[in-house]
């Protein structure tokens, strides 16, 4: 028996490849499915399941495509509603793999098709639970995406405590844990950076899992501090139930070379959002007037997911040398399909077409601390809320601006006035001044390094809040 997690750090997600006595089952594969169909054939396996453990709204699986090359069934639990050939399991059936066989759990609450696949070795012996967003290590997957107007993120929360008491924790403590999220989704309030567990270790340490908790308190606790979700969660999950177009289409349109010239007819004729993906630093010091920065080097996927209202946005890219496939796919993982190409040779080819280009104004902390006493200052904190409440710049200047939200927010600012800005280490507030900047704020200045250099400073702090209390 081989187990492999094969974790996207981008999304914070993981797919697992399992195979026994030549035969393979997928679980929650991610768009991009050739390196599945290679690692079978390098083990002469073939694949026979494709495991999902609900309809994803974080990112567009790669069942679709690999049911299409590999003739593997696709599986959801009960009930899951799509518009392709599937197999709806019913609560406890087995299906066998090799040796082994994989258990259906229902386990309702995240979403009410959520399932967990409990595998059973060759000895019959209860090994590992594939959870997806039920139990994540250190949390609980949110109940409030799939609200219908006779079911709420109570009633949710309240079959999701009957799950996990249910179906979860009546395993044995040695039963490994394999959830398909860590730290950084958005599927979950506090996910741990870890991402292999037991049962045993969960039941000490999450709080969901408290042996006396009461349902009362487990909806309380667990309903607390849930932000709205992303706004392309919800399109998603509806890619994921009706379908996409293959990779390869995309990749053929988006993976493509574009002359200056032709760039920048495609922005001028198709109202192409130009977005730049090199790193912060390369964005601060030149990009394209008008181009929205959200770098590889961060959490790209969810930013654009978060940031691009319109998902089939089309969208030219400006990328680092050898990363214009890498960009595409990316895109692709979070249903932006609609790329019309790259710019060839990148802002060396911009800059010696003699094309305009344009500049984020960026000082460090210690250069901001000497201006702190400036009456006329302005400050904008782009953090998560979280983030803003543990610990903030304490002067009357600051206004949290959460990244998030700027899209909604933008009435709260003043195109007039030069506003600082600054997130957690400098990524996210270079995307925001860039979306500032396009939506014509142009008196924007970044603070290099962002809170984390600020903390090094003079500078008088809010006090200290454990993000656990808040």
């Amino acid at each position: 028996m081989k187990i492999e997690q094969i974790y996207t750090s981008c999304l914070a997600q993981g797919a697992y490849y399992i195979e026994s006595n030549g035969e393979v089952a997928i679980i929650d594969p991610l768009r991009e499915t050739q390196q599945y169909v290679d690692k079978a054939a390098a083990n002469n396996a073939t694949i026979k399941f494709i495991f999902e453990t609900h309809i994803h709204a974080d990112f567009v699986s790669g069942h679709v495509d690999l049911a299409k090359k590999t003739g593997a069934m696709i599986v959801f639990g009960p009930n899951a509603n799509t518009t392709f050939n599937c197999y709806n399991a019913s609560d406890n059936e087995e299906f066998k793999v090799g040796n082994i066989t994989i258990k259906v759990l229902h386990t309702p609450g995240h979403t009410l098709e959520s399932v967990t696949y409990l595998l059973i070795d060759e000895n019959g012996r209860h090994h590992a639970v594939f959870t997806g967003d039920t139990l994540f290590l250190g949390d609980v997957g949110r109940p409030d995406l799939a609200i219908k107007s006779d079911l709420t993120e109570k009633d949710l929360a309240e079959l999701l405590y009957q799950s996990l008491r249910t179906k979860i924790m009546t395993l044995d403590d040695s039963v490994i844990v394999y959830p398909a999220h860590g730290a950084g989704s958005a599927c979950g309030k506090n996910l741990s950076k870890e991402t292999v567990g037991s049962i045993g270790d969960q039941k000490n340490t999450n709080y969901a899992l408290r042996s006396d908790m009461t349902k009362d308190e487990f909806v309380t606790e667990v309903l607390e501090g849930i932000t709205p979700p992303p706004q392309y969660f919800a399109k998603n999950a509806k890619l994921n139930q009706s379908g996409y177009s293959d990779l390869d289409q995309v990749l053929s349109t988006g993976n493509h070379p574009l002359s200056v010239e032709a760039f920048e007819e495609l922005a001028n004729t198709k109202e192409a959002l130009i977005l730049d993906v090199r790193t912060q630093q390369d964005f601060v010091r030149n990009h394209i007037p008008g181009a929205i920065f959200i770098g590889l080097n961060g959490g790209f996927a969810p930013w654009v997911g978060a940031l691009i209202s319109d998902i089939n946005q089309p969208i030219l890219l400006v990328v680092p040398e050898g990363m214009s496939e890498e960009a595409v796919t990316r895109l692709a993982r979070v249903g932006y399909d609609n790329t019309l190409g790259y710019l060839e040779g990148g802002m060396d080819a911009w800059t010696a077409s003699g094309k305009t280009t344009d500049q984020i104004r960026s000082i460090s902390a210690d250069a901001f601390s000497e201006k702190s006493n400036d009456n006329q200052l302005h400050v904008l904190d782009v953090r998560k809320d979280g983030e803003y409440a543990s610990m903030h710049l304490n002067m009357d200047a600051v206004q949290h601006f959460a990244l998030d939200y700027i899209n909604r927010q933008m009435d709260q600012i003043d195109s007039q006035k030069t506003y600082h800005i600054h997130c957690a280490g400098g990524y996210r507030s270079v995307i925001a001044a860039s979306i500032l900047k396009a939506r014509g704020f142009h008196n924007i200045i970044d603070i290099a390094g962002g809170f984390a250099a600020l903390k090094k400073t003079n500078l008088s702090m809010s006090e200290f809040v454990c993000p656990s209390t808040l």
